[in-house]
C-alpha cells in the first residue's frame, strides 16, 4: 500500500502544472519599463547600472487607473435618461448587475435577443397603425411640441408667403426643431394676411399636434431697441415720481404729528392754568 502511495505522488509531480501563478494578469499594479537598455556584462560579473540613467522608467501600463470596461445590455423597458425598449446601452457593471438585470429592465445582448428585439421593432414600424407604439423620443417630442408657440416676422417683401418649406425653416431657425415638410399640414397656403394660424405635425406618423402660428408685421430692430429704451426710461421716471411722493407724503404727516404735538401740549398748559385758578382759596380767609 505505500508503494502505491508513492507511485501515485511521483506521478503528480511529474505533471506539469496546470497554469503557473506568473501567467496571471496584474490587477492593482503598475508596469514601467527601463528608459535606456542596460548593456550586455561579461559572464559571471553583474551588469553595470548607472544611476542617472538606467534608473529612469518609463509607464507601460497602469491597471489600476486603467478605464473600467462598461456592460452592454438591451432594455426591455423605457428607462428613464437610458432609452427605451430594444435599445442597446452601455452602462457600468455595478448598475447593469445590480439594477437593470436584478430587476429584469435588460437582458444580456445576445444572437438570440438582438433578433427577438429586432423583429419587435421592424413589426412595430410595418404593422398595422393600431398596433405600433410611440418611441421613447417621439414621445418626449411630442411633449415639446405641446408646449411651443411659433413666432413669425412678416419681411418688407410684397411676394411673402407663408408655405410649408418656410415653416419648417423657421422651426429650424427659431425652435431648434427639424420638421420634415411630409410631416406638417397647414389649414391653407400659402397664407400672406397678418394673424393667428396653426399647423399640424404628425410624430413617426401616429401622433398629431397642432402649433399655434403667428404671423406678426415686420418691425425694425432699431426701432424696437428705441421702444425699450423708452420703455425702460418711462419706468424709472414712474418709479422716482413715486418715491418723491411718498417722501413728500412722509414729510407732511412728520409736521402735522409735530404741530399735533404742540397743540395738545399747550391745551394741557392751559388747563393746569385755569386748574390754579379756581382752586378753593387757602386757610388765611378762614381766620379773617
Amino acid at each position: 500500500m505505500f508503494s502505491c502511495g508513492r507511485f501515485a505522488l511521483q506521478v503528480l509531480l511529474r505533471q506539469p502544472a496546470v497554469r503557473s501563478f506568473s501567467l496571471t494578469p496584474a490587477q492593482h499594479t503598475v508596469i514601467v519599463e527601463r528608459w535606456w537598455e542596460v548593456p550586455l556584462s561579461k559572464e559571471g560579473s553583474p551588469p553595470r547600472l548607472y544611476s542617472r540613467r538606467h534608473r529612469v522608467y518609463k509607464l507601460v501600463e497602469d491597471t489600476k487607473h486603467a478605464p473600467k470596461e462598461k456592460m452592454e445590455l438591451i432594455l426591455t423597458q423605457t428607462v428613464e435618461k437610458l432609452g427605451g425598449r430594444g435599445d442597446t446601452v452601455f452602462v457600468k457593471k455595478s448598475i447593469g448587475r445590480n439594477k437593470l438585470l436584478a430587476q429584469g429592465l435588460a437582458v444580456y445582448p445576445s444572437p438570440e435577443n438582438k433578433q427577438i428585439f429586432a423583429e419587435e421593432l421592424r413589426l412595430l414600424r410595418e404593422g398595422q397603425p393600431e398596433q405600433r407604439l410611440q418611441t421613447r423620443t417621439g414621445l418626449m417630442t411630442v411633449e415639446l411640441l405641446k408646449r411651443t408657440k411659433l413666432k413669425i416676422i412678416k419681411t418688407l417683401s410684397d411676394d411673402f408667403q407663408l408655405t410649408k418649406e418656410v415653416v419648417c425653416r423657421q422651426f429650424e431657425n427659431k425652435l431648434g426643431i427639424v420638421v420634415p415638410p411630409r410631416a406638417l399640414s397647414l389649414p391653407f397656403e400659402p397664407i400672406k394676411e397678418l394673424g393667428e394660424y396653426w399647423c399640424d405635425i404628425t410624430v413617426n406618423g401616429m401622433d398629431t399636434v397642432r402649433i399655434p402660428i403667428s404671423l406678426l408685421p415686420y418691425e425694425d430692430q432699431s426701432a424696437v431697441h428705441k421702444k425699450q429704451l423708452k420703455t425702460q426710461r418711462k419706468l424709472l421716471a414712474a418709479e422716482r415720481d413715486s418715491q418723491a411722493d411718498a417722501e413728500e407724503d412722509d414729510a407732511i404727516l412728520t409736521a402735522v404729528s409735530d404741530e399735533q404735538e404742540a397743540e395738545d401740549g399747550k391745551d394741557s398748559t392751559t388747563v393746569q392754568t385755569q386748574q390754579g385758578s379756581t382752586s378753593p382759596p387757602t386757610g388765611n380767609s378762614d381766620k379773617k
